[in-house]
């Protein structure tokens, strides 16, 4: 193989790989880190604390609870009187250790329905119950003995989270997601080493690598920064903002991390093929010998004699 074509090769599988490298890293992490139920509940758990998080909760609870009483008649008379007690009464539920193990119970649900959902070939609605959390804020508000608390309705509210039209498109993506997580890195790997192997100048292809790793790692944080920015903006509603912003923050922890650490990764090796000096082949230079000098040819030192 001549070193022209040796040189396009390796350069077209170190391009191949350091392309595969960011896609591999965000197949991993919806793979792994986003269908680990786990470790969803453990990064979500942090959020029971937010008071982000805590506002848009109450928010949704109680706008739950005042239509549920709004649609009963014997009870619509006290709605005004009733709305910012159950407003405070939410609020003050979303600050109790009850509610923290209550958000990790229904995060853990709702992963594990959603999950099953993917996963399953039924075409069924993935739904939310809010009717534990009103009965909770019911009985808040009846022991503080707030009047007519006990007639306000707990009826089995469902809030839709992966509709039942959009769950064949959704199974096909996580499907392919599944295989592209093992399969995307293990192939940005092999295309590395044999670029490298099949390369002219080993030490300008490990350059070259360390380089586009680099850049692909900068590239994928940037695309989650463009992505946390797009999803927020097609929120309908501007006050819930702050909470979608703490909850995309903390499930993209990882893949963060992930981006750069392929920056850092591929700047060192970039920096150290750059800083190695190639090992130079042949035989040693040797020194050739000092030449012998005869005592005419010897330099004289002023004051002393020719003979010691």
């Amino acid at each position: 193989m001549s070193i022209r074509l040796r040189g396009a090769l390796s350069a077209a599988l170190i391009a191949l790989a350091c392309l595969l490298a960011p896609c591999g890293a965000l197949a991993a992490w919806a793979a792994y880190d986003l269908a680990d139920t786990g470790r969803y509940v453990s990064t979500m758990a942090p959020l029971a604390g937010d008071p982000a998080v805590q506002g848009a909760v109450a928010d949704t609870v109680g706008a739950q609870v005042m239509d549920e009483v709004g649609d009963r008649p014997e009870v619509r008379p006290m709605r005004s009187a009733v709305g910012p007690y159950v407003h405070d009464a939410v609020r003050s539920f979303t600050r109790t250790e009850t509610f923290r193990a209550a958000w990790d119970a229904a995060n853990r649900a709702l992963h594990d329905a959603v999950l099953h959902a993917l996963r399953d070939d039924r075409e069924r609605a993935v739904r939310v119950d809010l009717a534990p959390v009103t009965e909770q804020v019911k009985r808040r508000l009846t022991d503080q003995h707030m009047p007519l608390a006990a007639r306000i309705p707990v009826e089995h509210t469902a809030v839709d989270v992966l509709p039942a039209q959009d769950l064949d498109r959704l199974r096909k993506g996580f499907h392919v997601l599944e295989v592209a997580g093992f399969w995307l890195p293990l192939a940005a790997v092999v295309f590395a080493v044999a670029g490298l192997a099949v390369a002219g100048c080993r030490r300008r292809a490990l350059t070259a690598t360390g380089l586009g790793t680099a850049l692909g790692g900068g590239c994928l944080a940037l695309a989650v920064a463009v992505g946390r920015r797009l999803t927020l903006a097609d929120l309908p509603e501007a006050a819930h903002r702050p909470a979608a912003g703490a909850v995309y923050d903390a499930l993209t922890t990882t893949l963060r991390e992930a981006s750069w650490l392929l920056v850092a990764l591929g700047l060192a090796v970039a920096l150290a093929a750059r800083l190695s000096r190639p090992r130079e082949s042949g035989t040693p230079e040797t020194v050739p010998p000092l030449p012998d000098l005869s005592a005419a040819d010897r330099p004289s030192v002023p004051g002393m004699s020719a003979q010691a």
